[in-house]
């Protein structure tokens, strides 16, 4: 049993790996937001303390006793990664043995502007282990996650359902010119958390990047498998990579990306450059994660896709 720490518990992927964790009842979490615990979320075996991200003392002191912390902090206009910079430096202060920063997505961030506190999160951790190791730490890149192809259906309890490129509701997608066989790695998010749980009770040394594929799929793949669940053909529009790179492309239809960290009234702004930038990445590799928890868990069975769609959408027009 050990103590664990989660920054920006209150997310909802995060969510989806405190139910696992709780469940297992092994450890003990502490759950930090910079919010006060709301009505009737008390869960037994987490307790809510409220952080100041701001004060690298204060979280210093409140991850005391702390063996991982897990941090899901993504701050709009963060770019310089200050958040993460002091949980990192409060990590190193309470002596902390295990970091994870927050990834839980792609491997590469090329193309991703809205990932910027990311890379310096990485920069970061790098140069701190540069000369001896300060803090041991792990980049968890899942990739895209399977339950948003599942959208506007919920495929997990906390999972937002959002709209992505490939629309399996609606039969249509929108793909770049030429890039039918870049690959793309989807793991759900079930999936993601079960292996979170086994890398934390893991008695080896984290790898710095922690590939987690559940599968590795073309894009081609991904629509003939949409076509094979949904029982038709899809509708594909094509687009440039220079009108992508502009940002005057121009579809029948662009996906509503309404993540809950997008306010809402910018939400139709940030869609055209997510839904670009998605597609962009996709091309450079950067949705292609490697499999470093596959080969440490040989044992552990990832969900199939596509008996994970044939259920997801059973009996859905």
């Amino acid at each position: 049993m050990v103590k664990i720490a989660i920054a920006g518990g209150s997310g909802n992927v995060a969510q989806e790996i405190i139910d696992v964790l709780v469940a297992s009842k092994k450890h003990e979490i502490l759950l930090l937001s910079r919010n006060d615990a709301p009505a009737g979320s008390v869960v037994k075996g987490v307790t809510w303390i409220k952080a100041n991200y701001e004060d690298p003392e204060q979280l210093a002191q409140i991850l005391q006793g702390v063996h991982t912390v897990l941090s899901f902090v993504a701050i709009s206009g963060d770019a310089a990664s200050t958040i993460q910079r002091n949980l990192i430096d409060a990590a190193i202060l309470a002596g902390v043995k295990r970091f994870a920063p927050s990834e839980w997505s792609t491997s590469g961030l090329k193309h991703l502007s809205w990932y910027a506190y990311k890379a310096e999160a990485r920069q970061y951790l790098k140069e701190l282990n540069k000369d001896k190791k300060v803090l041991e730490y792990s980049l968890f890149q899942p990739g895209l996650f399977l339950n948003y192809f599942t959208s506007p259906y919920k495929s997990s309890k906390h999972l937002h359902a959002m709209e992505i490129p490939f629309d399996f509701n609606n039969r249509r997608a929108l793909v770049l010119d030429g890039g039918d066989d870049d690959r793309i790695t989807i793991t759900t998010v079930q999936d993601l958390a079960n292996v979170v749980a086994k890398a934390i009770d893991f008695e080896g040394e984290w790898p710095v990047v922690s590939g987690i594929r559940g599968v590795d799929m073309s894009v081609r793949e991904v629509i003939a498998l949409g076509e094979k669940i949904r029982g038709a053909p899809f509708a594909i529009e094509k687009l440039k990579t220079s009108e992508l790179e502009s940002g005057e492309w121009k579809t029948s239809w662009i996906p509503r990306l309404d993540h809950p960290s997008i306010p809402v009234e910018q939400v139709d702004i940030f869609s055209r450059i997510i839904v670009a930038g998605v597609l962009l990445a996709i091309s450079a590799k950067g949705y292609t994660c490697s499999d470093e928890w596959n080969q440490l868990l040989p044992d552990y069975k990832f969900t199939n896709p596509e008996e994970f769609f044939t259920e997801a959408w059973r009996g859905k027009q």
